[in-house]
């Protein structure tokens, strides 16, 4: 097997023949190191890379999986952290410069039971500014590129996380989504993204309490996405919102023959690029083929689904940043400023009136997911953005039409308002352009086992995905 074969190995696999003693972590991590240090320059998926320490780690998984001795779920697997979370005594930036000097002195939840798992953190993922932005470039850190088409961006917030793993430089790599932030990136790079119900996975407070807030697995494979989550979630008692008790995810699943579908092209109001709409109905075949019915639906939602959503986010997340608007103002990016500025003309009434629209796009919603197993739209309504792009300045325009730079060129605010459901994006084919467009599976509340039952069935029905030189970047 080729070092590139090996960076791009399932994660599943991987612990599957360090089992075998056919492969060790030292010879996974150091291909991926090689890769790495090979495509860095050309996308710039890593803030902070502990290569070193990382090896460490990976001689003392091999030598436990070499005498025999029990292993984590993790051992051994290269893991990239996204900037955001804490690893206690390494520095975390969130992609500001207000930042670049900050230790953390704890480690988050998620990421404490990754490392007790055994995975190793050899890199963390870059973020846009304060994760406030659907592309990934700061002035800390300067421009991360999609590897599959380095003029545009690799989604956000989580678009470190998702460079890395289309480009083969992690094993698995950890997101986070309050507007899409975990599905934008997985679309956009031809991954696996999934978004858990409020409360499956713990998240740092304040972020814990806002139930737009997702942590999340990013991964190039369905089982391996399954494995992290199973990691990462359950209940903490630092964590007021975290379920008990806790789920965990088979790794098998029953066909889905027999299963009704429902489809909404545009969910009713996003303007949606015709590449998009192509791949999503070829998508959809692949569903039928499987023994599902797959009816389209009106899902009865109109420009207030996404106008709530950017008002909720506004006043909580945008409104959090306001002290650092007031201390450090030049030294944040125009788009960060921006969020900062409307958080701050943010009024309560406002907010009050966002809960109002989630209410009512539920009451269409609910009954709806009575009647269908699942729902499935597009990830994103349009591929990707160029890789500079600043929703502050910039603008969007799809089939001729502008719409909004922030969110109207994703279709996936809307289930963060709707935060209870499961949502799964999965691949579903590559624009003209080629950048990956995606699909979005979206389950009944607290149903996740469903959304990963359909998405299971897709993948075996249209992947597996980089599997060969040809389903990979040409980096």
């Amino acid at each position: 097997m080729s070092d590139t074969d090996l960076c791009y190995l399932p994660a599943t696999k991987a612990l599957d023949l360090f089992k075998a003693k056919k492969l060790s972590p030292v010879e996974l991590l150091g291909a991926m190191v090689k890769r790495a240090e090979a495509v860095e320059p050309a996308i710039n998926a890593f803030t902070y890379t502990h290569y070193e320490e990382a090896m460490a780690r990976a001689k003392k998984a091999e030598a436990k999986y070499a005498a025999g001795k029990p292993t984590g779920a993790l051992e051994g697997l290269p893991i990239g952290i996204k900037d955001e979370s804490e690893i206690k005594g390494k520095p975390t930036s969130n992609g500001s410069l207000t930042m670049k000097n900050h230790i953390a002195e704890r480690t988050s939840v998620n990421n404490e039971r990754i490392l007790r798992a055994g995975g190793i953190v050899h890199a963390r993922t870059a973020t846009p500014e304060f994760s406030c932005a659907g592309y990934t470039n700061s002035r800390l850190w300067g421009v991360t590129r999609n590897p599959w088409a380095p003029a545009f961006g690799p989604g956000g917030s989580s678009g470190g996380s998702s460079a890395s793993l289309a480009a083969g430089t992690s094993a698995l790599c950890t997101g986070s989504d309050i507007g899409g932030s975990i599905r934008i990136p997985a679309a956009t790079c031809g991954l696996v993204g999934y978004k858990p119900p409020y409360g499956r996975n713990c998240d740092d407070p304040p972020f814990n309490l806002d139930f737009y807030c997702h942590t999340g697995p990013l991964a190039r494979s369905v089982a391996d996405a399954i494995l992290l989550q199973n990691v990462i979630t359950g209940p903490h008692p630092q964590d007021i919102v975290s379920l008990r008790p806790k789920l965990r995810l088979p790794m098998s699943y029953k066909p889905i023959t027999g299963w009704k579908i429902a489809y909404s092209p545009d969910l009713g109001f996003f303007e949606v690029d015709d590449e998009v709409r192509r791949n999503t109905e070829k998508a959809l075949d692949a569903f039928r083929d499987l023994g599902a019915t797959v009816e389209e639906v009106d899902i009865g939602w109109t420009h207030d689904a996404l106008k709530a959503g950017m008002v909720y986010l506004e006043h909580l997340f945008g409104a959090s940043l306001a002290k650092t608007l007031e201390n450090h103002a030049d030294d944040m990016t125009s788009y960060a400023r921006a969020f900062a500025e409307k958080g701050k003309a943010s009024k309560s009434t406002d907010f009050v009136w966002s809960l109002e629209v989630a209410a009512r796009m539920y009451e269409t919603l609910g009954p709806l997911l009575e009647k269908y197993n699942v729902l499935v739209c597009p990830t994103n309504a349009l591929p990707s953005v160029p890789a500079d792009f600043d929703q502050s300045k910039d603008r969007v325009t799809i089939n001729g039409k502008e719409v909004n730079p922030m969110l109207g060129w994703v279709m996936t605010t809307p289930f963060n308002t709707m935060s209870r459901c499961p949502v799964i994006s999965l691949p579903s084919g590559r624009a003209g352009n080629g950048v990956p467009t995606g699909i979005q599976i979206v389950g009944k509340t607290y149903r996740d086992a469903d959304v990963f039952r359909a998405a299971m069935a897709y993948e075996q029905e249209t992947g597996p995905w980089f599997e060969t030189p040809e389903e990979r970047p040409s980096l």
